[in-house]
């Protein structure tokens, strides 16, 4: 059997850290993943769902250090439902997804290497294809391509 989710979206607040009296670190988290469609009169619509995280220990001090409002996502995890009582004394359940995983995808700063813009090819009069050639080793020339 698998219980398997993967989630790709927009965190819609800061996550919600706590700490339990066992010291546990728990983290909630809203995640909106988007859905375009064309409707019946060939009107596009979106749809957005909204999806409710939780990250246990060490992934809870991770996203609550990480992940900001707003910022895009990528969590894996199971998914659960739990019973609970309201004031009512009304049974009610709430399903949530248990991220084992996840991963900002939000460019830091400082890393990765910038592609040339339009001006910076304009200021070295250098083309893609001639930044490739200045990066590629010596004696590699014999690819099929």
């Amino acid at each position: 059997m698998i219980n398997k989710v993967i989630l790709i979206g927009n965190l819609g607040k800061d996550p919600e850290v706590r700490t339990l009296e066992s010291g546990a670190s728990v983290a909630r988290l809203t995640i909106a993943t988007n859905e375009s469609y064309k409707d019946k009169s060939g009107e596009w619509q979106n749809l957005t769902e909204w999806h409710n995280v939780i990250c246990w220990r060490h992934l809870a001090e991770r996203a609550e250090r990480d992940l900001k409002k707003g910022g895009k996502v990528y969590i894996e995890g199971k998914l659960t439902t739990r019973k609970w009582t309201d004031k009512d004394n009304n049974d009610r359940y709430t399903t949530e997804v248990i991220a084992n995983t996840f991963r900002s995808l939000e460019k830091r700063e400082g890393s990765g290497v910038p592609f040339p813009t339009d001006d910076s090819k304009a200021a070295t009069n250098k083309t893609p294809s001639d930044v490739a050639k200045d990066n590629t080793p010596e004696g590699d020339d014999d690819l099929p391509f």
